[in-house]
């Protein structure tokens, strides 16, 4: 088995001068990888609108830190509150953005003006960085107990699971959500195959996921969007493992698009659909998914080209006709009726309001 590598760095952190953030351009991977600073708010908000970082709980750590870039760039209490107003507006579906962002505000104004303000901050920040880590660990524990019953009910043969996009450690600071179980299983000697979705049309899955679980030694394969029913049919899958961006506190899951038809088909061929979050990705105000999240539409351009490499190095080639639309919903929603149970740091869950009230008593109000 080869060595893990389940955090060789982290896709945001502090400069050595511990004030500029500096971030992977997530756009460059898997063939190049480069750092970008974010010195302004502005560089902030474009690194979250253009996808130099993603994965809801990322965002979220992102826009932590981006107070902290807007606090030391004013000094204009209302200039300052507007910058973090529009930090939190820069991608509408994550809920962790604006949690995070609202959560360091609230420290920020609780603490007189000057270096004592800027030190609070920078500490929440920081400290919303690590919860995440330890979340994504804890997720990850809970996880492998179910990657560990299938691989005892097999015999110990080789556990397939299926997910898409990258709910990986790019995504999530440290371990992932989705990849955090499959990481912790491997720890434990389990026999770990992932089914990688390509996740088009940004290819995250393809890009982000398969060079992730390539660096960390975890068998996988990387397949098309529309293989997996297919896998499904033939008995290939075992379990289907997803992050998301914003699930209702009903159960209602909004991940990257094609989720759903990825559930749909794990629910016809009775395989079990598991969905890997930390408690920050509830959305602890809204009831009904379909009627209420979001779904960011993106550029058209995302889907008309394709980024690649070439012998001469990286390569933009569109692969539509000059004259054809094209529509961009970046998420879809998947009902809870077709969600087998949520994975958290405080343990595994059915997806309904009872179940996630019972391990979050603090956040659900029961009726």
């Amino acid at each position: 088995m080869a060595p893990m590598e389940t955090k060789p760095m982290r896709p945001i952190r502090l400069a050595q001068d511990g004030r500029t953030v500096e971030v992977i351009d997530q756009r460059q991977l898997p063939h190049r990888l480069e750092m970008l600073s974010l010195d302004t708010v502005a560089q902030v908000i474009e690194a979250i609108q253009q996808m130099v970082v993603r994965g809801a709980p990322l965002i979220g750590v992102t826009g932590a830190y981006g107070v902290l870039v807007a606090l030391r760039t004013t000094d204009d209490e209302a200039a300052f509150l507007e910058a973090c107003a529009q930090i939190k507006a820069a991608r509408p579906t994550a809920v962790n953005l604006a949690w995070a962002v609202d959560r360091v505000v609230a420290c920020a104004m609780a603490a007189p003006a000057g270096t004592a303000r800027q030190a609070a901050v920078l500490q929440e920040a920081g400290r919303i960085a690590e919860e995440e880590v330890d979340n994504c660990r804890r997720i990850g524990e809970h996880g492998a107990r179910i990657i560990a019953d299938i691989s005892r009910a097999k015999g110990g043969q080789t556990v397939h699971l299926l997910t898409h996009c990258n709910a990986g450690w790019l995504a999530c600071v440290e371990w992932g959500t989705a990849t955090a179980p499959v990481y912790v299983a491997r720890e434990m000697g389990i026999d770990v195959h992932v089914w990688v979705d390509e996740t088009r049309p940004l290819n995250q899955g393809a890009r982000l996921t398969a060079w992730e679980l390539g660096r960390a030694g975890v068998p996988h394969t990387v397949i098309t969007d529309n293989a997996g029913g297919h896998l499904m049919q033939r008995g290939m899958v075992d379990l289907v493992v997803v992050g998301t961006d914003r699930t209702t506190f009903t159960g209602d899951v909004a991940n990257k698009i094609g989720t759903y038809l990825k559930a749909l088909a794990a629910r016809d061929n009775g395989v079990p659909f598991y969905v890997a979050l930390p408690s920050s990705t509830f959305d602890w105000q809204l009831q009904d998914g379909l009627a209420d999240i979001p779904i960011e539409a993106r550029h058209a351009d995302e889907v008309h080209w394709v980024q690649g490499a070439t012998r001469d190095g990286p390569a933009r080639v569109r692969i539509t006709p000059a004259d054809s639309p094209a529509a961009n919903p970046a998420f879809d929603v998947t009902p809870a009726r077709l969600v087998t149970a949520f994975i958290t740091e405080r343990g595994v869950c059915k997806p309904d309001r009872a179940d996630i009230a019972a391990l979050f008593p603090e956040k659900v109000q029961n009726d």
